[in-house]
C-alpha cells in the first residue's frame, strides 16, 4: 500500500427495495430512491457511487447514466460510474458517447466499469449471440480502448462494423476514468491489463485472500505489457448497522430473497442461516455488521491485495430504502474514518518495524 488513502464506495444494482408498510415498491421510485441514495453517499464524503446494469425484474435500473446524471445535478465532489456496463451487448462508440456526456455534466465525476456482468438476458434482448460471448467482449473492449485516447479511430471486427478515421463526440476535459470488473478469471484480468484498464475484483464469494493471485497477476501483466501502475478496486456484498447482530437482522432477509432467486435458476441448494453465518465471517464475502467489523474486514481485505478503493454493494434484495439510507450513513461516517485510522496505524507500525 502506498500512502494515498483508501478510497471507499458504493455500488447498487437498483435492486426493487421495500416501502414502510413492507410492501414492494415500484421501478420508478426504486429509480427516485437509487438517486437519494447518491446524494446521501456524496454528503457522508464517499468517493463513488456505482449503479448496475441489468434487465429483468428484480432489478429497476437498465440505462444507468441515466439515473448517474440525475445524481450529478444533485452532488459535488463523489465519482459517478457503473457496476458494470454490460458491454458485451452494448455498442462502445455510444457507451463512450454517453459516459463523455455524464462526465461533461458532473464536472469529470465520471467512470466506467466495463464487463460481462452477471446475467445473460441483455444478449437475446438486444439481438446477440451467446455462441460470440468471448469474441464480443474482447473486439468491444478493444475498440473502447481505442476511443479513449480521443482521437480518430480506424478499427475492424467481426462483431460490429468496422471504423476508418472515425471522429467520436464530445470530447472529455480531462479524459474518461475506466475500469475492466472480473471475477475471477485470469484471462479476464490479463485482458484489462493489455488495454491498460484499471481493475475491480468482484468478491462474491469467499476471501478477499484467494483473489490475491489474480492483483498479483493484473500487476505483473501491466509491467509485461509496458503500461503504468493502475488501480485496483474490489466489489463486495455488504451492510452496516449499530451492532453486528442488528446488521444481520436487518440483511438477512433481502440476501436469502435473492439467493434463493438465482439460485433456482442456477441449481444451487436453498440459501440459509448457516451459509449467512459464513459468508458474513471472516472467510466469507460479505460485509455485514457494525462500523467496527466492517472497517476491520475491508482493512484486511485492502492489505491483502494492495487495493486502493473498496466498493460495497449496498442493496441486496428487497431491503427498505430507510435501512438502505441508514447504512449509508454509518458507511460513511463511522467505517470511512475507523478503515482510515486501522490502516494508518499499520502503516506506522511497518514504518517503525
Amino acid at each position: 500500500m502506498d500512502a494515498t488513502p483508501v478510497e471507499l464506495g458504493l455500488d447498487t444494482f437498483g435492486d426493487i427495495s421495500r416501502g414502510p408498510d413492507g410492501s414492494l415498491q415500484s421501478d420508478a421510485q426504486t429509480i427516485r430512491n437509487v438517486v437519494e441514495q447518491a446524494v446521501l453517499a456524496d454528503e457522508v464524503g464517499l468517493s463513488f457511487f456505482g449503479v448496475g446494469e441489468h434487465h429483468r425484474k428484480d432489478f429497476a435500473v437498465t440505462s444507468p447514466e441515466i439515473v448517474l446524471a440525475a445524481a450529478a445535478a444533485r452532488t459535488k465532489n463523489i465519482h459517478l460510474g457503473t457496476a458494470v456496463t454490460v458491454l458485451s451487448s452494448d455498442d462502445p462508440v455510444r457507451v463512450y458517447e454517453r459516459f463523455a456526456t455524464l462526465d461533461a455534466v458532473s464536472n469529470g465525476r465520471a467512470e466506467v466499469i466495463l464487463g460481462r456482468g452477471s446475467f445473460i438476458e441483455s444478449f437475446p434482448l438486444f439481438g446477440y449471440d451467446l455462441n460470440d460471448y468471448e469474441q464480443l467482449f474482447e473486439e468491444k473492449l478493444e475498440l473502447f480502448s481505442l476511443l479513449l485516447d480521443e482521437k480518430p479511430v480506424t478499427w475492424s471486427g467481426r462483431t460490429r462494423a468496422g471504423l476508418r478515421d472515425a471522429d467520436v463526440y464530445p470530447k472529455t476535459e480531462n479524459g474518461l476514468k475506466a475500469w475492466v470488473g472480473v471475477g475471477g478469471s485470469p484471462e479476464s484480468v490479463v485482458r484489462a491489463a493489455r488495454y491498460g484498464y484499471g481493475l475491480v475484483l468482484a468478491i462474491i464469494g469467499g476471501s478477499s485472500a484467494r483473489f490475491r493471485p489474480f492483483a498479483q497477476l493484473y500487476r505483473q501483466s501491466l509491467q509485461e505489457f509496458g503500461e503504468p501502475a493502475m488501480p485496483i478496486s474490489v466489489h463486495s456484498p455488504g451492510h452496516v448497522a449499530e451492532t453486528d447482530q442488528q446488521a444481520w437482522d436487518e440483511a438477512y432477509e433481502g440476501v436469502a430473497e435473492l439467493n434463493t432467486t438465482i439460485g433456482r435458476e442456477r441449481g444451487w441448494p436453498a440459501y440459509n442461516r448457516l451459509r449467512f453465518q459464513h459468508d458474513v465471517g471472516p472467510e466469507g464475502a460479505m460485509y455485514i455488521g457494525s462500523p467496527e467489523t466492517v472497517a476491520t474486514k475491508i482493512a484486511t481485505t485492502v492489505r491483502t491485495l494492495g487495493a486502493s478503493r473498496f466498493q460495497m454493494k449496498f442493496a441486496s434484495g428487497s431491503i427498505s430504502h430507510d435501512r438502505l439510507m441508514s447504512s449509508i450513513e454509518l458507511y460513511g461516517t463511522r467505517v470511512l474514518p475507523l478503515l482510515r485510522e486501522m490502516l494508518a496505524d499499520s502503516d506506522s507500525d511497518a514504518a517503525a518495524s
